[in-house]
């Protein structure tokens, strides 16, 4: 029943998406300076039957409707309730089905807030969004019908992945796919600007909205994920660079390249090329991720759902939709002549742009270079840390003196502040040389750090300034406070990290530094969808003679059979202490990891400034319009 209704709505709605098409299309021909109110009454039906699908489809979930396919393969009778609603966008059909409702939703929105803006500027916008709607409507419903049926109609569930029934991922990919989805609407609205031929100003002020929104929810979607891959599998740090969650930073450096150029277009009516080349590039970078993830082609532990049928679909629809892009580019594209000063804040801007493209090369490079080598020669490898940390490392030296340099330079002369800063800046370096020289670091991280810490010192001064002169960004001293943040915390975080790993029996005891390990206790038990292995450990200090208690899990769950290792943290606001144990070859003797992982509090509060200042941006934008 739930699932032929969710059929014939999703059906209706491509109809829908299909109609809006030919009515944006014949209201361009039409004489009038308003939107014809069919195509509102039309959006409106197509958002609120877009809606009732995933409605119908989580309501499937919680009654455990196992007629469908998709129920079947990822949910059972015995999985809490809160996973049965966030199960429906954990799986392929269902996370399609969210995809398609956020372009909905972004599409509506853009009607009917947007209002103000040239009539067939807004039509082409929405012909371009539709288009992607149906494209994606029908690859729904012919190839990822979340409402498949079956028959005969079985009475358990295979269930979902145990990795994936926790409350952090149960937020992540909604967070995600709005800042990947988010993009589609700047694409749309990029494509419609070159055609109709709109001026720097109005794409501005359009198109930055929009970019702000789903910049920050990137930013979040990205935290949120590390902080899952941190405690759930056993990882131990914020950034491992695996090839899928390398496929959702790559969309987030062209979105923080087009937010920065946005500013630009806005201020200095200049680079309107460089605007609509990363709008474009940033929804094709959000589709690339897509089919990396989708297609099964990486392999990661993130990657849960996959068919190389699907892939092919999103590479085809990705090809036609950059050739299209290209032709439409260099057919309407303006001439722009415009020089700027080498020390303008224009070219700080523009040389952020490459500096962020130049990370997303690096990234795209680490993460597609694996599967290359393995198509032509057969050859496995894994592309690690080391790749992205030798490369990336040195270039955050000089993207840290632009972001501190960048803003100011234009209006700040060297007064007597500036002087101070400077005096500032040198008092702190010397004392983190002296607090630091004990460890064994490189020169490199020992930079990186000072010019964080020159950043982060600079944008306070820099707030109180703006704050005195009442011509305070807010939305931006946030940001890149929260950025110099992130990179001092990551910094501190390498310096002071320990790390031992070693295997032991129940009663066995570990010394190692300033550190003893106590496995004191084995216990078992059963719970309703799993059985675990709890140890008992006894973390002391032998410096200061604390000590702390740690019980990490081994879990066994039937539906479907998989075995996790569940990391116990003992959390406190300057470090964190891990500790994670592996059973060897079923007998007593365990493998223990125990991590000291100082700052972690401070790189994940670090990244919500950053997207704090993004909604800011937005908040600060719509008030001005």
């Amino acid at each position: 029943m739930l699932g032929s209704f969710g059929i014939a709505v999703t059906t209706i709605s491509l109809l829908l998406s299909l109609s809006l098409l030919y009515l944006s299309y014949y209201d361009l021909k039409l004489s009038s300076n308003r939107v014809s109110k069919k195509i509102y009454k039309f959006s409106f039906l197509q958002i609120l039957l877009t809606f009732l699908s995933f409605i119908t489809l989580i309501m499937a979930y919680v009654i455990s409707d196992f007629s469908l396919i998709n129920v079947y393969e990822n949910s059972h009778t015995t999985k809490p309730l809160f996973y049965k609603i966030s199960g429906t966008w954990g799986n392929h059909e269902g996370s399609l089905l969210l995809w398609i409702n956020i372009l909905v939703l972004f599409s509506f929105l853009f009607l009917i807030l947007d209002e103000n803006k040239n009539k067939n500027f807004r039509l082409y916008t929405l012909i371009f969004q539709n288009i992607l709607i149906s494209t994606f409507l029908i690859f729904l419903l012919t190839n990822s019908n979340p409402f498949s049926l079956l028959y005969p109609v079985p009475t358990e569930g295979m269930g979902l992945n145990p990795i994936l029934q926790d409350p952090a991922l149960a937020i992540h990919p909604p967070l995600l796919y709005v800042g990947f989805v988010g993009s589609s609407i700047y694409f749309s609205i990029a494509l419609a600007a070159l055609i109709t031929k709109v001026d720097s100003k109005s794409l501005a002020t359009t198109i930055k909205p929009w970019v702000s929104v789903s910049w920050s929810f990137q930013t979040l979607g990205i935290l949120v994920g590390s902080i899952w891959a941190y405690y759930e599998l056993g990882w131990g740090g914020f950034w491992f660079w695996d090839p899928v969650e390398n496929s959702s930073l790559m969309p987030w450096f062209l979105m923080t390249a087009l937010l920065h150029s946005v500013l630009v277009l806005e201020r200095r009516i200049g680079l309107y090329s460089w605007v609509i080349i990363l709008s474009i590039l940033t929804f094709t970078m959000s589709v690339v991720g897509t089919f990396l993830v989708r297609s099964g082609i990486l392999n990661s532990v993130h990657t849960f759902a996959n068919d190389p049928s699907r892939g092919l679909f999103i590479l085809s629809f990705l090809a036609l939709m950059v050739f299209s892009s290209i032709y439409i580019f260099f057919k309407y594209a303006p001439n722009e002549n415009k020089n700027y000063k080498i020390f303008s804040k224009e070219s700080f801007i523009l040389l952020n742009n490459w500096f962020m493209i130049f990370f997303l090369a690096v990234v795209l490079i680490g993460t597609l270079y694996p599967v290359f080598l393995d198509t032509l020669t057969g050859q496995k490898i894994s592309v690690g840390p080391p790749y992205y940390n030798f490369i990336l490392a040195p270039f955050l030296l000089p993207l840290l003196f632009l972001m501190t340099s960048g803003p100011k330079h234009k209006w700040i002369s060297p007064e007597i502040i500036g002087i101070f800063n400077i005096a500032l800046f040198i008092a702190v370096s010397l004392f983190i040389i002296i607090f630091i020289s004990i460890k064994e670091s490189s020169i490199l991280l020992l930079l990186i750090l000072l010019f964080s810490t020159y950043l982060i010192t600079q944008t306070i001064f820099d707030f109180f300034e703006k704050f005195k002169n009442k011509n305070i960004n807010l939305s931006r001293i946030i940001s890149h406070f929260g950025f110099g943040m992130l990179i001092f915390s990551i910094s501190l975080n390498q310096i002071f990290s320990v790390e031992e790993s070693f295997n032991a029996r129940v009663g066995d005891e570990r010394k190692f530094k300033n550190y003893t390990i106590k496995f004191s206790n084995l216990e078992t038990f059963t719970k309703k969808n799993f059985k675990s292995a709890k140890g008992y450990f006894e973390i002391i200090n032998n410096k200061n003679s604390t000590s702390q208690n740690l019980t990490p899990e081994i879990r066994v769950y039937n539906k479907p059979e998989t075995i996790t290792y569940e990391a116990s943290i003992n959390t406190r606001l300057f470090s964190d202490s891990y500790l994670t144990m592996s059973n060897i070859s079923s007998t007593d003797v365990f493998n223990i990891k125990f991590q000291k992982k100082p700052f972690m509090n401070f790189i994940w509060f670090s990244v919500l400034l950053i997207s704090l200042g993004g909604i800011l941006q937005f908040t600060r934008f719509r008030k001005k319009i």
